[in-house]
């Protein structure tokens, strides 16, 4: 069973359960999953393109939900943060710190990296090894530290 299948077979559940919130959420990521389909002018995603679209959404997610709790609109804020809940289900698990350092020692050692010029060639493996499974910005931190 893919990934879409999987949400779109909790999707139904939720809607059987009376779930609104849950069942909101997940119509939310088949709708912009369902778009991505309609712009690559494909059938269907595979798993890794929907994995893209599952962590797009979680960021905006989590950037909207920051900006509600500045504005002090703390209700908003964590009804945000109960639909990251909801998506993260379908995430990998996250790396921990030691094994992102561990596979970004070898990631440069591979590309032979030895400065800020070749933090591109560094991102892009690591984009491929740890889709899904890291914060990308928080990483490219890390890189950009280890590169300097």
């Amino acid at each position: 069973m893919t990934l879409k299948q999987t949400i779109q077979s909790d999707m139904k559940d939720a809607m059987r359960a009376s779930d609104k919130g849950r069942l909101s959420t997940l119509r939310m990521l088949l709708a912009s999953i369902q778009r991505r389909e309609i712009e690559d002018r494909v059938d269907d995603l595979d798993d890794g393109l929907v994995l893209g679209v599952i962590e797009k959404q979680v960021k905006q997610l989590k950037d909207s939900a920051k900006q509600y709790a500045d504005n002090g609109r703390e209700d908003r804020a964590a009804a945000e943060l109960a639909e990251v809940d909801t998506l993260q289900v379908y995430l990998p698990e996250q790396l921990s710190d030691e094994e992102l350092d561990a596979m970004l020692d070898e990631v440069i050692a591979a590309t032979g990296a030895s400065g800020m010029q070749d933090m591109g060639k560094v991102m892009g493996q690591l984009k491929t090894k740890a889709q899904g499974r890291a914060d990308m910005g928080a990483l490219s931190s890390k890189v950009k530290a280890r590169l300097a």
